[in-house]
């Protein structure tokens, strides 16, 4: 496997994780703003991230990052928009960072260190581009 397909399927990972994380959260889940996404409140993150992308399962995603295409590559050929795809990732990873600072997991400096690299990377990942 080559290093961008480690990344990619790396980024995977992470963001299957943090989908599960997030959809075990009661916090998350009590969450009473509506998202700008078009979420209703019975859908989990996970189903969200598929819809973003058009896809129906963790299984498309995957043996699409395996073949080399990017998440924005997967979006791009089922005719949605990429920017929402960032955006999720950015909010969950945002608020995974959030929860990891509050239980004292995370100094100030690097919760701020962490947070200030989080577009960048996260943009980065999403079109296939090694940080």
């Amino acid at each position: 496997m080559n290093p961008k397909q480690l990344i990619l399927i790396s980024t995977m990972a992470l963001v299957i994780s943090l989908g599960s994380m997030m959809q075990d959260d009661k916090t998350y889940a009590a969450h009473s703003n509506p998202c700008p996404l078009g979420k209703t409140s019975n859908m989990t993150a996970q189903d969200e991230f598929h819809m973003m992308l058009g896809v129906t399962s963790d299984e498309e995603v995957h043996d699409a990052l395996y073949n080399g295409q990017s998440l924005a590559d997967i979006a791009a050929s089922n005719h949605k928009e990429v920017q929402p795809v960032i955006e999720l990732q950015i909010a969950q990873l945002t608020e995974q960072l959030e929860m990891r600072y509050k239980s004292g997991s995370l100094t100030q400096r690097q919760y701020e260190a962490l947070q200030s690299e989080l577009r960048e990377l996260v943009t980065n990942s999403v079109h296939g581009n090694p940080s």
